[in-house]
């Protein structure tokens, strides 16, 4: 075993879907840093080609992918070649109570975080089977465990995230295919704009964690490099929680000694 390229990822071919900004972008960018060849995949083509902009000469492209058109998908797995390497962190929220939430909206939200990861999986993951390697990984969040009011659809796509992938590891591990989840805390991106916009809600939300501060989306890059990596050849299955200890804390109330 070279340590010193543990992590490196040389040739490897990467889809990044949501490349088009907040943590799929600095994955994007953390990945080709290490040597892979990623495609920057988005629907909103004129981000992804912005983070192919940033650097990284000729080891990143961009594609137009919506991931809500199932045959796109199929397309895009076969347009795009052999892949090594899925990451997909597109997602969407509404924030409301479930006594006010709408059907549209509960069908908006599982049909992006949910129902898009499904086809996804499905349409890389035979390749990667049929070929003998491969890793998924996939976005859940601190809500797959944790909750408050306001986050009921969000929070039950996000736990079922992590079981379609647990289960993907199960399916595809004999196939040498690995599947892990990332579980973020709170991050500035742009799905947490409403709450940045509170500044109640925003330090509320910085002092819940054991560091008392939000992430920054490049915080997120390093669990995706780990997980893509030979570092992680025998992590399949697992959530990894990048959280700032949101999960591992129960309140920042501090007890007399």
């Amino acid at each position: 075993m070279d340590y010193a390229k543990l992590f490196r990822l040389d040739d490897k071919r990467v889809v990044v879907i949501g490349a088009g900004s907040g943590i799929g972008r600095e994955s994007a960018l953390a990945l080709a840093a290490h040597g892979a060849r990623v495609t920057c995949a988005d629907r909103d083509v004129a981000g992804a080609e912005q983070t192919v902009a940033q650097g990284y000469p000729g080891a990143l492209t961009a594609y137009a992918l919506d991931v809500l058109d199932d045959a796109a998908i199929e397309r895009a797995a076969a347009e795009l070649g052999p892949v090594d390497v899925l990451v997909f962190t597109a997602a969407t929220n509404v924030r409301k109570r479930i006594l006010d939430y709408s059907s549209e909206e509960f069908d908006r939200v599982v049909s992006l975080n949910l129902r898009a990861s499904f086809q996804l999986v499905r349409a890389f993951g035979k390749g990667m089977a049929e070929r003998g390697s491969g890793s998924i990984i996939g976005f859940s969040s601190i809500r797959g465990t944790t909750v408050e009011p306001g986050q009921s659809v969000y929070a039950a796509t996000k736990a079922g995230l992590v079981q379609l992938l647990r289960t993907a590891a199960a399916e595809l591990g004999p196939s040498g295919v690995r599947a892990n989840a990332i579980a973020p805390g709170v991050v500035e991106t742009p799905l947490t704009a409403q709450i940045k916009s509170d500044q109640g809600w925003y330090d509320a939300y910085a002092r819940k964690g054991a560091l008392g501060r939000w992430a920054q989306p490049g915080e997120l890059a390093g669990a995706v490099v780990y997980l893509a990596s030979d570092a992680a050849s025998f992590v399949t299955g697992s959530v990894l929680a990048v959280d700032g200890g949101w999960t591992a804390v129960d309140g920042r109330f501090e007890p007399p000694n």
